[in-house]
């Protein structure tokens, strides 16, 4: 800020300004001439005026546009550059802002040139100093750091020059301007605390101030109000001051009057409301009011008629050095205009709606807040909608406040914004001001910032810049300039429809305004395609020049339609455009959308002229069709489009135009019998195309008959009827009109029966439904059903369903109440012996859907349903049966019918279920069911076991043995009871069946005959059998492993024992048999071999598995003996097994033995104890009398084991009386401590411990420090329990009743022994309770601990973290508590608040 101004001229001076662009200056591009000799002040001075800007209108209160190029600032956003030089666009266009499309160049910046050299040359020439503050009125005030003050007026001539560089050495720099209403007066601050007051008329020094406000501080703000005797000051010391200017017998005078002391919080800007001219009468401006911000929160306060605070105001949350700003406005909002205060410290800004009350109070009303991410540094209104800031990174945003939108960024660095942060740290009086004032100050730049009249004035280190809103021309022209015509067309749109934002210029009639932006947007458009074709690449591809069209016309022709100009579009602009092939192809193109759309519904006579040979010519016939069908019948040349449609197949456009142009609604119709008729009658199969031409055929004529236009709208209404007429006439004609004499009568008819019957008939019972009380429709309706009935009936060329379809469309027609149609009821008896044919197998499904369908429709259809139900069954038409006998309700039938049709086999199960389960059928109709049902079952089952067992278990449940006593095939009756008898989930899983024990046995043998690798799994699952039959049902057929689980689950383990034990010596003789079997076979078949003795094996595995397991769950409840029983035969069996192994695989087979038998001895060693089975070993004869080699194995696997035990116990034990020690002798440290009385009295009877010398009293100590007579706690009853005196337990009795009154429950044991006395831990009583005295029960008893042994145990427990290993060990000791009673108590598992349990007293048994 303080940097010395650069003296060498004012050209490199002004240079180094750098506002134009973001590169440097171009001197020729901006010509620039050279300056030889640098111009002095004066000369500047006396420079023609007319040459200089004006900064103020008289009407507009906008800055004057006259010579604006030679001086307008650029700006970084889209089309904001006002010069013409093309290479200058082209490098403007690289830095194009995507966001700025919608609103372009709001805002137009401008070097105030003239001051800005005025303020340079000042600085050099007359060493005036750095410009420090500025403020604008009817004129602008600059000041400087040297104390003086520039005043310009509006063509930025130096008027005055106030001060001098001695009053500038006195007071410091100019801190802070103010200029009254009228530009009479101006108001400084200086740095040093000084203010003066000049007269603007003729520059005189009218008073100097220096006792306005405590000295040492400098001025940050000073204001005049809307009462020019009135001002207001705020200093750096946070403080706000009252100026009261008089003026009495000629003497000036000034009196100052404290607002705001700084010492209730820092003040550090503040703004008087000033009401414009227009506003000088609102009843507000009588208060004068005053908003201060102060670094924490907004005051509004009224300096008239009196003081007083009208608001106060905190702010959010936010950054310590942000700038508080304020800003006044006043805004229209609901028909009357008031004064609103945008403020802000951070990022948001708040806005306070201020309105008087009829009462005279003031209101302030909280608007919506506007959140910016920046820190906002300046805060201006620009108008009553529009807000200026500047953030901290020195970003201008330009934001909308009603819609919060920002419209334009700007980036002042050039402007080398001032900051006042000197004089908010008070340099110039020794920066005696607080660190929060300091931190504010550092982003300060309060008096670089001037508004007024819709300008804002910005002051820079070098120049002064001034911002105003662009009127809506100049921003559309700024775009223009640049060639952004959509952008310009899309912002004119928004002008014209009044949705564009901070528009200026634009007032009055929304009629009046609209016709002057829509003759402006005409005129950007006839720009835009000049500036299109000027523009388009004359060589190169095509597709790249039809893409640079794509870009223009779709615009031209949107805009046109918006504005309601086609004859514009199509008569200057596509004039224009034909001079160019690809952009008139291009336009024509782009015309489908808009007439698909219905946005253009006519075209000119040439224009639809080059439509149809530009589409015709490339072969566009599908979009050509589109347009001609929206498009108005008038435009076209009916002849020539006949003809193109009928040469490209366009049938759609041609019914329309027979149908729109001509009311000819029958000539379409022969045109498209023409073409699909032929193939029809010489029984060709259709072509793709001519089946989509004879669905458009049927559609047409449904539209016909319904009175709606094809392909879109509706037949004018009086010819609706005709249209239905002529339409009839033409299909019951007899003959085509250029028929020959081979065709059939009714061809029309024929042909759409033969395309389509179902779908032609469906379009007359439409049509029909609208016949009511018309006679002549509804002769014409009988004429098409009896010509309808001649040409099928008897025509072998029909299928049955055609003639099917026919009959029941008929009986339909003939069911309706107000039926009028007149049919022989001998053909439907006709049509039905044709369906019910029974020779004929073809279209068995086909008729017989058909002929139920007629029956369904019902009404006149009365067959003689004798003579129907023959012939059905005669057919075969199970579903026509059903049908019949559902209407006799005789349901059982139903089910023979199910049965015999092979379609709907499984659906029986599902009719039975529903019949039997709903509501509607009675007793006796269900009970005939039933017993069809079990007649069938046999056949149901073969069906599906599992539906039939569903149906068994919901309808039959009592019915079971009779259905098994009629299923003869076991294999049958497996699967049926396998199904009955699997768990079931839901509403039926609990269903009882009679005698379910018998089924459970039944399956079981069953099951032993067909699937016996299911069975253990069922015996496992199944809880209804009795175990002794089942036992004997798997002994009958051997399934040894089932029989073991049986006789295990009854408690046998011995039995099971012997029937496992069995099979696994049968399966180690099949072993010892194989391996023998190997060496008589060693040449031949050896590698089946092998892979038999490998199954082999693998079933002695399995086999012995399943014996160890069996042998692991008996242990545990057996005694020595009794698993000496079980453990030694199955070893005995291993090793007599190995003794036996012979031949070539013996290695092999004598190996895995081995390690089977030494897997026997591991799970033994569990249970048996070692010299136990080594005595065994050695009893047995064959290892009796062998060398000890042949055991040595056995006996070194045992001893390792024993070795690995003893390792494991010796360990534990060691652990586990270290723990103890070391735990026991920490516990012992606590529990000898000393205690020590925190008085010398009782602290019952409160007196003195030892009462009389002579007496021995005995006293008690409690760890607590309270210490008590023997007697006196007796007599209080502090002891519990009744046992012997010696083992009486104490509590204190102080600590228990206050702990008692603290709770409001009855216990009064405490859980944390503060109260337990030292005796408590020595001695410990025993606890009676009646039960266990008569019970003589021993009891053993907690040792509590006190305060100190609980720390000391805690510290000792967090020594661990963890639980202790002894913890753990005591919960070991406490799972075998039923065996032996040990020492230790048992811990409860996971509880954090153990206690050691130590040995109890000896117990007392009565």
């Amino acid at each position: 800020m303080s940097e010395s101004p650069d003296a060498r001229s004012l050209l490199s001076a002004s240079s180094q300004l750098n506002l134009m662009e973001v590169d440097a200056i171009d001197d020729k591009e901006f010509d620039i001439p050279q300056v030889d000799t640098p111009p002095t002040l004066e000369s500047i001075l006396n420079e023609l005026e007319d040459e200089e800007e004006p900064f103020v209108l008289e009407d507009t209160c906008v800055l004057n546009t006259d010579n604006m190029d030679a001086h307008s600032c650029d700006t970084s956003s889209l089309a904001s550059s006002d010069s013409g030089d093309p290479a200058h666009l082209k490098r403007k266009r690289r830095t194009v802002d995507p966001n700025a499309t919608v609103h372009g160049s709001v805002v137009r910046h401008s070097l105030l040139k003239g001051i800005s050299a005025q303020i340079v040359s000042a600085a050099d020439k007359v060493d005036a100093g750095l410009p420090t503050a500025i403020t604008v009125s009817g004129v602008i005030a600059v000041g400087t750091s040297h104390g003086l003050a520039l005043v310009f007026d509006a063509n930025q001539a130096l008027r005055l020059c106030l001060g001098t560089k001695a009053t500038g050495a006195e007071f410091g720099a100019v801190s802070a301007l103010s200029i009254n209403h009228d530009c009479s007066r101006l108001l400084c601050g200086f740095a040093k605390g000084q203010i003066t007051m000049w007269d603007l008329a003729n520059g005189k020094l009218l008073r100097s101030i220096n006792d306005a406000h405590p000295p040492g501080t400098a001025i940050l703000h000073v204001k005049f109000t809307d009462d020019p005797t009135l001002a207001v000051c705020n200093d750096s010391g946070g403080s706000v001051f009252e100026l009261a200017f008089r003026r009495v017998m000629g003497m000036r005078s000034c009196d100052s009057r404290c607002l705001f002391s700084g010492s209730k919080g820092e003040v550090c800007c503040i703004e008087p409301l000033r009401a414009p001219p227009d506003f000088r009468d609102h009843p507000i401006t009588h208060y004068s009011l005053l908003a201060m911000a102060s670094l924490t929160k907004i005051l509004v306060i009224g300096l008239k008629p009196s003081l007083k605070v009208w608001m106060t105001f905190p702010y959010t949350k936010s950054d310590p050095s942000s700038v508080p700003q304020l800003a006044w406005q006043f805004v229209p909002v609901q028909k009357t205009v008031n004064p609103i205060l945008a403020f802000c410290k951070g990022d948001t800004v708040h806005f306070l709606l201020v309105k008087k009350e009829e009462t005279g109070t003031i209101h302030v009303i909280k608007q919506r807040q506007l959140h910016l991410s920046c820190d906002i540094i300046s805060l201006s209104w620009i108008n009553s909608r529009t807000l200026v800031l500047v953030d901290s990174h020195e970003k201008l945003q330009v934001v909308d406040r009603p819609s919060q939108e920002v419209l334009e960024t700007l980036d002042l660095e050039q402007v080398q914004l001032v900051y006042n942060s000197r004089h908010f740290k008070s340099l110039a009086t020794g920066g005696n001001v607080s660190q929060a004032l300091a931190l504010v100050g550092e982003k300060a730049c309060y008096q670089s910032v001037s508004s007024y009249a819709g300008q804002i004035v910005y002051l820079g280190t070098k120049s002064a810049h001034i911002m105003a809103l662009r009127t809506w021309r100049e921003r559309l022209d700024c775009m223009l300039k640049q060639e952004h015509f959509v952008e310009a067309l899309s912002l004119a749109w928004s002008f014209h429809e009044g949705t564009a934002k901070a528009v200026v210029g634009l007032f009055g009639d929304p009629v009046k305004r609209k016709g002057v932006v829509g003759d402006k947007m005409v005129e950007i458009l006839f720009q835009f395609a000049e500036h299109a074709l000027k523009k388009c690449p004359e060589q190169g591809k095509i597709q790249v020049m039809e893409q640079h069209f794509h870009d223009v016309v779709p615009v031209l022709l949107d805009y046109c339609l918006l504005l309601q100009r086609p004859d514009l579009l199509f008569n200057q602009l596509y004039a224009r455009l034909v001079e160019n092939t690809v952009a008139k192809g291009v336009f024509l193109e782009s015309l489908e959308s808009y007439i698909v759309a219905d946005r253009l519904g006519h075209l000119t006579t040439p224009i639809m002229r080059d439509l149809l040979a530009h589409y015709q010519g490339n072969g566009m016939m599908d979009s050509l069709e589109r347009c001609i069908v929206h498009l108005d019948v008038t435009s076209l040349d009916i002849q020539k489009v006949v003809q193109v449609c009928w040469e490209n197949q366009l049938y759609d456009a041609m019914i329309y135009i027979f149908n729109s142009g001509m009311n000819d609604y029958i000539t379409p119709m022969e045109k498209l019998f023409a073409v699909i008729g032929p193939p029809l009658r010489e029984g060709r199969s259709l072509t793709d195309e001519e089946v989509v031409m004879g669905n458009k055929l049927l559609v047409y004529i449904s539209c016909c008959l319904a009175g709606r236009a094809y392909p879109l709208g509706d037949i004018p209404e009086d010819l609706v009827v005709q249209v239905k007429n002529q339409v009839f006439e033409f299909l019951i004609r007899l003959h085509s009109a250029d028929s020959s004499e081979e065709e059939e009568v009714f061809p029309f008819i024929r042909t759409l029966l033969h395309f389509d019957t179902r779908e032609f008939l469906n379009v007359l019972a439409m049509t029909f439904e609208d016949f009511k009380n018309d006679k002549q429709a509804l002769e014409y309706q009988q004429r098409i059903v009896d010509i309808l009935l001649q040409v099928m009936v008897e025509n072998p060329d029909f299928t049955p369903s055609q003639v099917g379809g026919l009959f029941t469309f008929l009986a339909r027609q003939l069911a309706k109440a107000d039926n009028t149609l007149f049919v022989n009821r001998k053909l439907f008896d006709q049509v039905l012996e044709f369906l019910c044919c029974p020779d004929d197998d073809s279209r068995h499904t086909e008729r017989q859907q058909v002929l139920l369908e007629l029956l369904q429709v019902g009404g006149v259809v009365q067959f003689n349903e004798g003579r129907l139900l023959a012939l059905a069954e005669k057919a075969k038409f199970y579903q026509i049966c059903e049908f019949l006998y559902e209407k006799k309700h005789l349901y059982d039938r139903i089910i023979d019918c199910y049965l015999r049709d092979p379609l709907r086999k499984g659906e029986i199960f599902n009719y039975i279920h529903n019949l039997l389960s709903m509501p509607g059928y009675s007793p006796e109709e269900k009970q005939t069911v039933r017993v069809k049902v079990l007649q069938h079952i046999q056949m149901l089952v073969t069906l599906d076991p599992s539906k039939s067992a569903d149906l068994v278990v919901f309808h039959f449940a009592e019915e079971v043995q009779q259905i098994i006593s009629e299923l003869q095939n076991d294999q049958l009756l497996f699967k049926f009871l396998s199904c009955l008898l699997e768990p079931r989930e839901g509403h039926h899983s609990g269903t009882i069946l009679p005698l379910e024990h018998e089924l459970h046995e039944l399956l079981l043998d069953l099951m032993s005959r067909f699937a016996p690798k299911q069975l253990l799994s069922f015996l496992q699952t199944s809880q209804h059998y009795r175990l002794e039959e089942a036992i004997q049902i798997t002994k009958k057929y051997h399934h040894n492993e089932a029989t073991a689980y049986l006789l295990e689950k009854k408690g046998d383990f011995q039995g099971a024992f012997a029937v496992l034990l069995e099979t696994l010596k049968d399966k180690l003789s099949l072993l010892t048999a194989e391996s023998d079997g190997g060496v008589e076979e060693e040449n031949g078949g050896g590698n089946e071999e092998e892979g038999g003795s490998e199954s082999t094996l693998t079933r002695v595995k399995d086999s012995l598995n399943d014996i160890i397991v069996l042998c692991h769950r008996s242990s545990q409840n057996l005694y020595q003996q009794q698993r000496e029983v079980l453990w030694f035969p199955l070893l005995e069996t291993m090793m007599a097994s190995q003794k036996l192994v012979k031949g070539s695989n013996a290695k092999h087979t004598f190996e895995v033995l081995k390690e089977l038998t030494m897997k026997v001895l591991n799970c033994m060693s569990s249970f048996i104890s070692l010299p136990a089975i080594i005595q065994r070993i050695l009893q047995d004869p064959v290892y009796g009398k062998g060398k000890l080699a042949e055991i040595q194995g056995l006996i070194l696997g045992m001893l390792d084991t024993f070795n690995y035990e003893q390792t494991l116990l010796e360990t534990t034990t060691s652990l586990l009386n270290h723990d103890l020690h070391w735990s026991l002798a920490h516990l012992r440290a606590a529990v000898t401590r000393g205690l020590h009385p925190r008085q010398d009295h009782c602290n019952i009877c409160l007196q003195q411990y030892k009462r009389r010398h002579d007496s021995a009293e005995e006293i008690i100590v409690f760890s607590c420090g309270h210490l008590y007579h023997f007697q006196c706690l007796q007599q209080k009853d502090c002891g519990r329990g009744f046992a012997s005196e010696l083992q009486q337990r104490w509590s204190c009795y102080k600590c228990s009743s206050s702990s008692q009154r603290g709770r409001s429950g009855p216990s009064t044991e405490t859980k944390r022994g503060r109260t337990t006395s030292l005796a408590q831990t020595r001695v410990t009583s025993v606890h009676h309770d009646a039960g266990a005295e008569a019970n003589g029960k021993k009891l053993f008893v907690e040792a509590t601990l006190d305060l100190q042994q609980e720390q000391s145990w805690d510290q000792l427990r967090c020594l661990y973290r963890g639980p202790s290993r002894l913890s753990i060990l005591s919960e070991l000791s406490h799972c075998h508590s039923n065996e032996k009673t040990g020492l230790l108590m048992s811990a409860q598992p996971g509880t954090e608040s153990f206690q050691l349990k130590l040995s109890p007293p000896p117990l007392l048994e009565e």
